[in-house]
């Protein structure tokens, strides 16, 4: 039976990186949790994002994460991506009381040019300086500032504020 107390949606998100610059997009007004706020693309994993592939192992499926990411990145901007590397995780309470994980990626942009989803309004490329006049979801930014130093080949340690 599914234990309520370990159920969570899991959800991967990715800063992509073109030119050395950051792919952020405005979430629409009808969005149920950061409405008309930007973010970065991802979205829920589905059990689709594996079940329906062929399993890795005897009993298992590896980058179920990437998957999911490449999957919600396609659907969300339109572009494909590469290179997918971890960056940090968080855990939430949504608005409607379902707790939730999000693994943080990042990754290169391969092909593509951005079209957007009905859910969301807008998007720039932006330096990490020019991410400060948006209004990001909160820990975006940070999320930002980590990337940025670990692309300068500084360490990132552990997300801060």
């Amino acid at each position: 039976m599914l234990d309520p107390n370990k159920a969570h949606y899991v959800v991967a998100t990715a800063i992509v990186i073109k030119e050395g610059k950051y792919l952020i997009a405005k979430r629409s007004a009808n969005e149920k949790v950061a409405p008309n706020e930007w973010t970065v693309p991802g979205g829920k994993m589905e059990q689709s994002d594996y079940t329906t592939r062929k399993k890795d192992t005897a009993v298992h499926w590896y980058n179920v994460c990437e998957h999911t990411v490449r999957r919600e990145v396609k659907e969300e901007v339109g572009l494909e991506i590469a290179n997918i590397r971890y960056l940090t995780s968080l855990a939430f309470v949504r608005p409607d009381g379902i707790p939730t994980i999000i693994i943080s990626l990042f990754a290169d942009h391969a092909t593509g040019e951005v079209t957007l989803c009905k859910d969301l309004t807008d998007y720039k490329w932006v330096t990490l300086d020019e991410a400060r006049n948006y209004k990001l979801i909160e820990g975006i930014f940070e999320e930002l500032e980590m990337l940025d130093k670990h692309l300068k080949g500084k360490t990132i340690g552990e997300w801060k504020k």
